[in-house]
């Protein structure tokens, strides 16, 4: 079976800003390797902050937004719900990470996922069994 890939906000952000120099080129084979393989996977918290970044900084419009949004959500999309925000307070709790960055590693543990491809936390270390990759490390 093939290892699921959660992808955070900054992946698809960072593929579509032009501005954003050799990160577009990244994230945007992380994203095209994680579909293409089946793997990829996002959680409703992400499509939400992706759709108000893509508006706001990238100026997208919002009915493109939303197109970029429901393509996204033909794949994984773990939907958040109440336990899951209450194990992502646990891991804030725990290991003194941002609630926002508990609730994407909390969501990528219930999407079945081992690796979580992020800017947001520390490469390599490891949460509820869900490894940090970030990418962009050496840029």
């Amino acid at each position: 079976m093939t290892e699921r890939l959660f992808l955070d906000t900054n992946i698809l952000v960072y593929a579509d800003d032009a501005a954003a120099g050799k990160k577009q080129g990244i994230a945007q084979g992380v994203l095209e390797d994680a579909v293409k393989r089946g793997v990829a996977t996002f959680s409703t918290q992400v499509l939400q902050e992706y759709f108000v970044i893509a508006t706001r900084k990238l100026h997208l419009e919002a009915a493109a937004a939303r197109r970029r949004i429901e393509l996204l959500s033909t794949l994984d999309v773990v939907e958040i719900d109440t336990p899951t925000i209450l194990n992502a307070i646990d891991l804030h709790r725990l290991h003194a990470i941002a609630f926002w960055d508990a609730l994407i590693v909390q969501s990528a543990a219930v999407g079945g996922c081992a690796r979580l491809v992020t800017e947001d936390l520390q490469h390599g270390r490891a949460y509820a069994g869900v490894t940090v990759e970030n990418p962009f490390r050496n840029t």
